[in-house]
């Protein structure tokens, strides 16, 4: 994986490669406006006719660092279903852009509509050379990108996420971009109230500057999912003991 970023980053490659990469890199970038902010017109349309049919089929409610201001930021979480995109979005007025299938970029509706709202096509594992090098430029343009590490909707029963597929420590460490965790505490369900708490931006600095291996990528992609794990259990503690203190008192 780290060999095909260090291509991608800029060290010398034949003529012919170089012109490939530049083909690849199809990500449509946002200019800042004068409040720093990136705004992109078609996605402010979708959150305007969108946001009021989400709110009314899956009522949701957010805590924690749910104010994002201009800059660079990884938006990483876990994933249930297709309205999990709208999370992240409603924590700022900047644009985002969503890594998702590259077969999506290719479909005759969804395509056109995703490339203009620069959406990142991406490998099932998030890890090819055309993702990351997409991904860098967004985050250099001062824009902020929003990722699902399980790599597809966690349909299972079971409490656990997904395995992460890497890519996204990877990715916040080369660029020293800070991570929004953000977990869904409960899984979405129609007219039933989704919670979803977002943390504080973290940077894992103690991996930066330094060569790393596998074993660290995957040492750091361990904190950030561990992360999650530790704001879900904490939201839902508080709120088992809200509920006991609520049932003390009748």
């Amino acid at each position: 994986m780290e060999e095909n970023l260090s291509s991608a980053e800029g060290k010398p490659v034949k003529a012919k490669k170089e012109k490939k990469s530049k083909k690849q890199e199809s990500v449509r970038l946002f200019p800042a406006q004068k409040d720093g902010y990136h705004r992109i017109r078609l996605m402010d349309v979708l959150r305007f006719f969108f946001y009021p049919i989400h709110a009314i089929l899956y009522p949701f409610k957010l805590y924690g660092y749910k104010k994002v201001g201009p800059g660079p930021y990884i938006y990483v979480g876990n994933h249930y279903c297709l309205w999990d995109v709208f999370y992240p979005a409603h924590t700022t007025k900047d644009g985002l852009h969503y890594l998702a299938k590259d077969s999506i970029m290719r479909a005759p509706v969804l395509g056109p509509v995703a490339k203009k709202v620069g959406v990142i096509g991406a490998m099932r594992d998030g890890s090819d050379v055309h993702t990351l090098m997409d991904s860098m430029r967004v985050l250099k343009n001062g824009e902020k990108i929003s990722m699902f590490p399980e790599g597809t909707r966690n349909k299972t029963d079971s409490d656990e996420f997904l395995p992460f597929r890497g890519g996204s420590a990877l990715l916040a460490i080369k660029t020293k971009t800070p991570v929004i965790p953000f977990v869904i505490c409960n899984r979405p369900k129609l007219f039933k109230k989704t919670h979803v708490v977002f943390g504080e931006p973290m940077e894992l600095s103690e991996f930066y500057g330094r060569k790393l291996t596998p074993e660290d990528y995957e040492a750091a992609e361990e904190k950030i999912k561990n992360k999650l794990y530790e704001m879900r259990d904490g939201f839902r503690k508080e709120q088992a003991a809200k509920k006991a203190k609520k049932h003390k008192r009748k």
